[in-house]
């Protein structure tokens, strides 16, 4: 039985549809993985499925009382309200039940009314039912599974890392066991443990999920359906990830060849009408030309967008780079032990250690955006420093890339910019759509494509892979390899980071937290 049906989808921005027409259910159970490449319209389509977009065309229909969970990156949380307090919001109306049976309480040993009693009982009764003292446990369960102990129950939220919120936020969808699970790439800010206890989990889990993500490994493992979001069409694909694929290239095999067949009738055809259009053989000819204009025309297979990047450098001729003496990062008190490294001209250094330890904490002390707790952090005098931070922050999110860029480089010519995105991987459409429409990998490489409009001799990069595909990240591992300058580049993704780099530092190593 399918808990959502979509039917007639149609989406387009500026002059293109993402999907036109599209058709698919998500059956009661069904685990689906979403994929496609960046810019798509995977996570576009999520919006459209909880509201917060509405289509051109089509019909969204969730089964009634549907309980849905969706990884909400921009929820608002309270000032200054800590980690365990906003976990504990997962209860919010168990809470206030239990508020409730002790007033109840209260006011019976004062009133001595059975009635207050027996609204006390049905209300006690409410709460076990739902395994009310049994949260605190479920809590510490899932805390642990996501790596959250590393934090502190008392860490504000408000100074956390997106990546920690990130975090924090899946948590709380998953502890409210919503009858369906919405996550769009839940993988980007978790360690290879927390990613096997969410696999174990989502394995466990009885309801229906849809799962963005460029991660194959991972929705291999949790996945049983997939819809590829691609070229204007959203196809649904029965079994794992593997088998979608293998399905979906014997497809684009068979349009290739049905292509290639009926591009050599057309061209047999066309020949035959230029040499007897006006002959003894016109009327043969005529009867082709109406064959070709009833003839529905096969498409040939589409390719993706492919981004390329050159981060341009600008020579100084420096030999020492980078000189950091004992400093120590933290808010308040440390979190790491002090540090020492140098970096000498053209030398690239990678940070390690698990999300949350405090690798993107070190990264702003050094360059000065967080003061030290200690010790000092010396660039070479004529060093110019490129920065990517891994936060999607925009100084105004409803500007679309375009009007980004102009803002940035007012002399720069529209037809300019738009080449850049579109080397980039931005498409037009994209190029003209407000930055907080777009999904997290095309917000991505415009963070990119503006990083390449500097010269730099130094390039610092915050966790650059989150939200990219394959095909990208695979573009941005070339051109920082051949950067001739130096490199900070702080990362937890393996296969993007291993055989190519000069020296690591593992922060894990350094960490202070208990």
């Amino acid at each position: 039985m399918a808990v959502l049906d979509v039917s007639g989808l149609t989406m387009s921005f500026a002059d293109k549809k993402l999907y036109d027409d599209a058709n698919f259910q998500l059956e009661r159970g069904e685990h689906m993985g979403v994929v496609g490449q960046n810019g798509a319209g995977k996570s576009t389509l999520i919006k459209i499925l909880i509201g917060q977009l509405l289509p051109v065309a089509g019909r969204v229909q969730w089964q009634k009382n549907t309980k849905i969970g969706y990884l909400d990156q921009y929820v608002d949380i309270p000032a200054g309200m800590n980690l365990i307090d906003f976990l504990h919001t997962a209860f919010a109306d168990l809470y206030a039940i239990n508020d409730q049976m002790n007033q109840l309480y209260q006011d019976y040993a004062t009133k001595m009314d059975d009635r207050l009693l027996t609204r006390a009982g049905r209300l006690q009764e409410e709460l076990d039912a739902h395994n009310f003292y049994g949260l605190e446990t479920e809590i510490e369960r899932v805390m642990a599974g996501l790596g959250l102990n590393e934090l502190g129950k008392e860490h504000v939220v408000a100074e956390m890392s997106g990546g920690q919120r990130s975090k924090i936020i899946l948590a709380k969808m998953l502890l409210e066991n919503p009858d369906v699970i919405l996550l769009d790439e839940p993988t980007n800010y978790l360690d290879t443990a927390h990613i096997e206890w969410l696999i174990e989990y989502l394995n466990d889990f009885a309801g229906a999920a849809m799962i963005i993500s460029h991660d194959y490994d991972f929705l291999e493992r949790v996945t049983n359906t997939i819809v590829d979001v691609s070229f204007g069409k959203i196809t649904k694909y029965r079994g794992s990830f593997k088998q979608a694929m293998r399905q979906k290239e014997e497809k684009k095999a068979l349009q290739e060849r049905e292509y290639e067949k009926q591009q050599e009738v057309i061209d047999k055809a066309e020949r035959f009408i230029r040499k007897n259009k006006a002959g003894s053989k016109s009327t043969m000819a005529k009867s082709r030309e109406k064959m070709l204009a009833r003839m529905t025309r096969i498409d040939p297979p589409e390719d993706n967008l492919k981004a390329s990047f050159n981060f341009p450098y600008e020579n100084t001729g420096s030999a020492n780079a980078l000189r950091v003496e004992n400093i120590q990062a933290g808010y308040g008190k440390p979190l790491l032990a002090p540090v020492t490294f140098s970096m000498t001209g053209g030398e690239k250094l990678l940070f390690s250690g698990f999300n949350g330890v405090g690798k993107s904490t070190l990264i702003k002390t050094i360059l000065g955006k967080i003061p030290a707790l200690s010790g000092t952090s010396t660039f070479s005098p004529s060093a110019k420093i490129s920065y990517f931070d891994q936060d999607l922050i925009w100084d105004d999110p409803t500007k679309t890339p375009l009007q980004t860029i102009q803002d940035q480089f007012p002399t720069m010519l529209p037809k300019t910019i738009r080449q850049r995105l579109a080397k980039a991987g931005i498409n037009a459409a994209n190029a003209q759509k407000p930055m907080n429409l777009l999904s997290g990998g095309e917000q991505t490489k415009v963070k990119l494509a503006l990083l390449e409009l500097t010269p730099s001799n130094f390039l610092i990069l915050d966790e650059p892979t989150n939200h990219l595909d394959d095909e990208t990240k695979e573009g941005l591992k070339r051109a920082l390899q051949n950067f001739p300058g130096n490199l900070i580049l702080v990362s937890h993704e393996q296969s993007f980071t291993n055989g190519w780099l000069d020296k690591v530092l593992n922060v894990e190593k350094l960490s202070l937290k208990k």
